[in-house]
């Protein structure tokens, strides 16, 4: 078996697609330690710079003492706490909805949501940059899949028109893609739904806590209430974790026939109790939101204005178009050369030709190192002939 997958793995070198672990060894912050060096860190999903934040960090600490480091089961058996149902509850009221039900991660709550609720007979249609938990969730579902166009509503009531006879339509999209930085016409998506008689399951991993007025994600941003939003507390929350939120029916019935909910450990209820002051924190404050939000449109804004190709819409994730997969290493490596930790974006992540530098930015960097960054790639772009 070996010398098989050493020559796959030597054909991925060849491809430029070879991937290694870098080691972080300090806190998630915007100035960490990779590999025994010190980096400037625009990866991150910690948006909100609440990883770190020492009201989740006690919380945690507090909870820890008392329940100890692991749920010992899964929620079904011995792994359910007053803090996980206090952490539903309080998403339930953050998300506005009826209810929520936690999962042990967000790619886990989207797998459930797919695999339990289509029947056979039953149509997905997927957005075409949906996140691979969407299209693994799709692809194990027992309905058919059809994919539309990018944001294209003209593209999904096409499709949504030609599939009138199906038994059920669901149309599933993330709220802001990750690799993109676009957000779902949610508000479109939703009336095309309700001419065709079709549910909308959105993905809101990289939304919650970032768009809308109270951070609640894409539904508050377009003021629609999808039939299932899901989400991850491992992004702009912080912490780990994801969930389903919707009507009592929904999670009474996930609860009951979702595999990755029935046969999957839980989180522990320190991450529960750090979860829920970090929802306190982004409900109740939107200064963190706003400084984050004006720190992408200066990025974004300087990156256009010296010949960048950028994409996405205001949203921390910006998306630096390269092209090919070894111009995207190159300016990585140049980059980590200069002390900023940015990872290209490669195939089969992203289309072929379409190989990027995806920034994240968090509400914690500051106007210097954001000068440093824009500085930096002023530099490698004009070096490698990216601008001029």
């Amino acid at each position: 078996m070996n010398e098989w997958l050493s020559q796959r793995l030597e054909k991925t070198k060849e491809a430029g697609l070879y991937r290694k672990l870098r080691t972080m060894n300090t806190a998630p912050r915007t100035k960490v330690y990779i590999d025994d060096q010190k980096q400037i860190v625009f990866s991150s999903n910690n948006y909100l710079g609440l990883a770190t934040e020492q009201q989740l960090v006690y919380a945690a600490e507090t909870i820890l003492h008392k329940f100890g480091v692991g749920s010992s089961g899964s929620r079904l058996t011995t792994g359910n706490t007053e803090w996980h149902e206090k952490l539903e509850e309080r998403i339930a009221s953050f998300k506005k909805t009826e209810a929520s039900l936690l999962f042990s991660s967000g790619y886990l709550a989207n797998m459930a949501v797919l695999t339990a609720l289509p029947e056979k007979g039953d149509v997905l249609f997927s957005d075409q940059f949906n996140h691979a938990s969407l299209i693994d969730g799709c692809r194990l579902s027992k309905a058919d899949t059809i994919v539309y166009r990018h944001i294209d509503m003209d593209d999904l009531e096409e499709k949504l028109n030609a599939t009138a006879s199906s038994q059920r339509r669901f149309i599933v999209t993330d709220g802001v893609f990750s690799m993109d930085g676009t957000i779902a016409p949610l508000d479109k998506i939703m009336e095309l739904a309700s001419s065709y008689h079709a549910y909308v399951i959105v993905d809101d991993a990289h939304a919650t806590g970032v768009l809308g007025e109270k951070g609640r994600g894409t539904s508050e941003y377009f003021h629609v209430s999808p039939d299932v939003v899901i989400g991850t507390l491992s992004k702009a929350v912080g912490t780990e974790g994801g969930f389903v939120s919707g009507s009592r029916v929904l999670i009474d019935f996930l609860l009951n026939h979702a595999r990755t909910f029935i046969f999957q450990t839980s989180i522990p209820p320190s991450s529960c109790a750090a979860s829920y002051v970090a929802l306190e924190i982004i409900e109740q404050s939107g200064a963190k939101r706003q400084q984050l939000l004006e720190k992408v449109k200066q990025i974004k804004t300087n990156l256009i204005e010296m010949g960048y190709v950028v994409k996405g819409d205001l949203t921390p994730i910006i998306p630096v178009m390269m092209g090919e997969a070894e111009t995207a290493v190159l300016f990585s490596s140049r980059l980590q050369d200069k002390g900023i930790f940015a990872p290209a974006i490669r195939p089969p992540t992203v289309p072929i030709g379409e190989s990027r530098i995806r920034l994240t930015v968090t509400a914690d960097h500051s106007s210097e190192e954001i000068a440093y960054l824009l500085k930096v790639f002023n530099l490698i772009g004009k070096e490698l002939g990216l601008i001029t």
